[in-house]
């Protein structure tokens, strides 16, 4: 958009836009310069990391009326004279920001030129062959110093799933944009231009709207976080070219932002949750946890910062699943003397465990990368993780060699550099504290490659100008049947028993850093896909309830003797973890506080993990009951630390964070920012299932219908995998989000679904997670381990009550007890289906069905 013969003025608290002369002397006349090159070297970074040259328009107002009467040069304004003071211009250092050459512009213009009195100066460079970035100002003699500031960025292309259409939802489709600011006065400090942009195209990247309204709305706030200007005033201008052809160019859409509007937007929101039916709300498709949860954190304004790296980790000495989250925590910690950290977590990849590469003869790496936002340079930000790798304990080995911790800088935004002198830049024997983005050596690793297509699968490899995820295709392409296997890894910390001193002391610097448990145990998954022969294991949960009142085992095992008896047999029929709950899920069960579920459930964890006192047991049983695996099944934070500080290691939530509320409200995404910090900070693996409120109820999925219409996708399916997936990635993502690898899934079979709903979840589970997903494109929930729980469940029931069609059975009305059998087909179905974890009751017999149904489908 060009404003070359436009003023910037301020009106009503915001910057609007008016003719050059309108405002000031009534006049339209205009005298402009357009795209003067200078050589003056400007940053459109803020900080002076990105030097380029750049093109310098100005509209100057002057009455021409005397000059065009006279015909005489000496009555106007001479440009060419004006030109040569401008492209004079000269900073105090080598690198000037965009605002300061323009505030300097302006100064040079009237010390040197009286006649002119007012005029508007922009600015633009490009950050690509397609997207210019600028500023451009308003200012007078009166006022030298502008009165308005405008920063634009144009020709911002991303990728993303936008549109209402099933077809749309299939693929990703073009989105261009255009971003103003407006600001009544210079802003606080240079605006990082180019990581703006970057910042903008991630998140339209990553995201899902079903409007076009929405997601340049969502781009307008994005842009606010970055202005220091109060009054500030973001335009966004997107548009879909694909939309309307070939009829038309394209269909656009103009939002206008201010930092209020959404603070309305949010009393609306939160006023209206409680007006709307769940009905009309499925009606709407608007994505409502999203939204409630993008209106608490609003309000929380949390850090966010203009430049985002990928950076790979890795260990293979000592506690490797330790080192790695104790480096994450580093990131996040603020420098000594500082409120604020430089850098925080946005995203993190699965976790995985490799064989070496290079130098084979050493213990297996752990592999996994993170994505940060900061507001440090390459080389700042070099600096900062060889101290984090330091403070972690890594000792200088032979290259290639085993540490305990490593971190390599990936990508830094979608920005070239390297340190080395360009004689150097031959060769890869060279980088010992240098740093080369991107990593040099991305292309040839599948190690590295699979973390980032966790994260970011179509960011743009700026050399190779290909997306991480052809990248990552092409590599595996290329590998041979005997590559290495590679495994997920989920990593369960030690709670509640005696650990181990540290070998050395603490360093002092990691005095404010939250403790991080040593490892228990960790579980491994097969990755897809993969050309590497791998086997399955599937883990079995046994389910312990300390209730009186559940519904298959109530008063059952709620006493500590009957707990402690049914988990020393669930461990000799093979359970890797058993689940404790204090709270029955079953329809109308009574209501028990927080403080009453914690009594239930704490105490029985103490005993299980003190076990190994008993006498008169067989001592390897006594041994492997104290240190099994533990979850608590809670929906409470508060109960969930305190289960896993007595010694449980896992959450498993079946509202997946956002308590037994339907429909969702403000409190629901308070709730789940709750949980999240709780698991986050005791760094435990969390199950987060799919429920809508009390379990027999919230049933209809009718707003999933164009689901039908793809191939081998039933609404209850997609409707999982929509409004669970929107939950895990609320939990994964942003700052505060927990490691991806701590997330497993479970559909929740059982919970608001009828008895077809249920059959289709069982039958079609494996869909669930899968990479690729027919009816809506990117699937959320792609890659994450999945735990299903169809033990005892009423649907059974109900299945075994009608009568066949030949009349051979009549049916029989079934306890949950009388079940056992059921479910063995449904765990039996949930193997073939690829589960990674079954929660059963009767361990010892259904364990059975486990294993022989795990020999039957086991996949190479």
């Amino acid at each position: 958009m060009s404003v070359d013969n436009r003023q910037l003025s301020s009106k009503t608290g915001h910057v609007a836009v008016q003719h050059s002369n309108e405002a000031s002397t009534g006049r339209h006349d205009i005298i402009r310069i357009r795209d003067l090159k200078i050589n003056v070297p400007v940053s459109t970074t803020g900080d002076g990391t990105d030097q380029q040259g750049v093109l310098v328009t100005l509209a100057i107002v002057h009455d021409t009326r005397s000059t065009a009467a006279t015909d005489d040069l000496a009555r106007s304004i001479n440009y060419a004279s004006v030109s040569e003071t401008v492209s004079q211009v000269r900073g105090t250092s080598s690198v000037l920001s965009l605002e300061a050459l323009l505030e300097r512009v302006c100064t040079s213009c009237y010390g040197r030129h009286p006649e002119v009195q007012e005029l508007s100066v922009r600015a633009n460079v490009a950050l690509s062959t397609d997207i210019t970035a600028g500023i451009e100002i308003y200012s007078s003699r009166s006022v030298p110093h502008a009165a308005a500031w405008r920063s634009f960025l144009e020709g911002l292309e991303c990728q993303t799933i936008i549109g209402v259409n099933p077809e749309e939802r299939d693929v990703k489709q073009p989105v261009l944009l255009n971003v103003t600011l407006d600001a009544s006065r210079s802003p606080q400090e240079p605006l990082n231009l180019r990581g703006l942009a970057a910042t903008i195209m991630q998140g339209v990247t990553d995201s899902s709207y079903l409007t076009l309204e929405a997601l340049a709305s969502y781009v307008a706030r994005i842009a606010l976080s970055q202005c220091t200007e109060p009054s500030c005033r973001v335009t966004v201008r997107a548009s879909k070219p694909h939309a309307l052809r070939p009829v038309a160019e394209a269909a656009e859409v103009e939002v206008s932002r201010t930092l209020e509007d959404y603070q309305r937007e949010s009393a609306v929101d939160a006023s209206e949750v409680t007006k709307v039916s769940p009905s009309e709300r499925a009606r709407s498709k608007t994505p409502t946890f999203a939204s409630l949860l993008a209106s608490v954190l609003g309000r929380k304004a949390p850090v966010r910062y203009p430049h985002r790296a990928a950076i790979a980790l890795g260990a293979n000495l000592g506690d490797r699943c330790a080192n790695i989250e104790l480096a994450l925590r580093l990131l996040d910690l603020p420098p000594e003397g500082m409120q604020t950290p430089r850098a925080v977590v946005v995203d993190t990849s699965f976790m995985y465990e490799t064989a070496p590469m290079y130098v084979t003869d050493q213990p297996k790496f752990i592999n996994c990368a993170c994505m940060i936002e900061t507001d440090m340079g390459p080389l700042e930000l070099l600096s900062y993780v060889k101290y984090i790798e330091a403070t972690v304990g890594r000792v200088t080995s032979f290259r290639n060699g085993p540490r305990a911790i490593d971190l390599d800088i990936l990508t830094y935004d979608s920005e070239v550099f390297d340190s080395r002198p360009a004689t150097e830049r031959g060769a890869l024997d060279n980088l010992a504290g240098q740093l080369v983005v991107p990593h040099p050596r991305i292309a040839e690793r599948e190690f590295v490659l699979r973390p980032l297509r966790d994260m970011i699968p179509e960011y743009v490899h700026p050399t190779l100008h290909k997306s991480v995820r052809t990248l990552f295709t092409e590599l595996l392409a290329r590998s041979g049947p005997d590559v290495a296997p590679m495994y997920k890894v989920t990593p369960f910390p030690r709670y509640g028993l005696p650990t181990q001193p540290p070998s050395r002391p603490p360093s002092p610097s990691l005095s404010d850093v939250p403790p991080v448990p040593p490892t228990a145990a960790y579980w491994t998954y097969p990755v897809a896909p993969s050309k590497a022969k791998q086997r399955r294991t599937t883990y079995i949960m046994g389910t312990l309830n300390a209730t009186p009142d559940s519904f298959s085992d109530g008063s059952k095992h709620n006493t500590i003797p009957a707990a402690l008896a049914y988990a020393k047999s669930a461990v000799a029929g093979g359970a890797a973890i058993i689940d404790v709950g204090g709270y029955s899920t079953r329809p109308r069960a009574a209501w028990v506080s927080p403080q009453e579920e914690t009594s239930r459930v704490v105490p029985v964890i103490e005993a299980i993990r003190a076990i190994g006192q008993d006498e008169g047991d067989d001592q390897a049983l006594r041994s492997k009951t104290a240190n099994v695996l533990i979850s608590v099944d809670t929906f409470r934070s508060e109960v969930a630390e305190a289960a896993v500080r007595a010694g449980a290691n896992c959450i498993n939530d079946v509202y997946a964070f956002v308590g037994n509320r339907w429909p969702l409200d403000e409190s629901s995404a308070e709730d789940f920012l709750e949980m999240r910090r709780v698991a986050r900070e005791l760094a435990v693996p969390v199950v987060l299932m799919h429920s809508r409120g009390e379990a027999s109820a919230n049933k209809d999925y009718s707003q999933y219908a164009y689901a039908q219409d793809a191939d081998g996708c039933g609404t209850v399916l997609e409707g999982v995998r929509v409004e669970l997936g929107e939950r895990v990635e609320a939990a994964v993502k942003g700052p505060g989000g927990i490691r991806r690898w701590n997330v497993i899934v479970d559909p929740g079979i059982g919970f608001s679904k009828t008895v077809e709903g249920n059959l289709e979840l069982l039958r079609d589970a494996s869909k669930l997670t899968a990479e690729l997903w027919s009816c809506r494109g990117r699937n959320q929930l792609a890659g994450y381990p999945q735990l299903i729980g169809a033990s005892r469940k009423s649907f059974l029931g109900t299945i075994l009550a009608q009568p066949d069609e030949g009349g051979n059975y009549e049916g029989r009305e079934t306890t949950a007890s009388e079940r056992s059998w059921a479910t063995a087909a449904a765990v039996s179905c949930a193997v073939q289906q690829r589960a990674e974890v079954v929660r059963v009751h009767d361990v010892l017999e259904l364990g059975d069905a486990v294993r022989i149904s795990s020999a039957i489908w086991d996949v190479y």
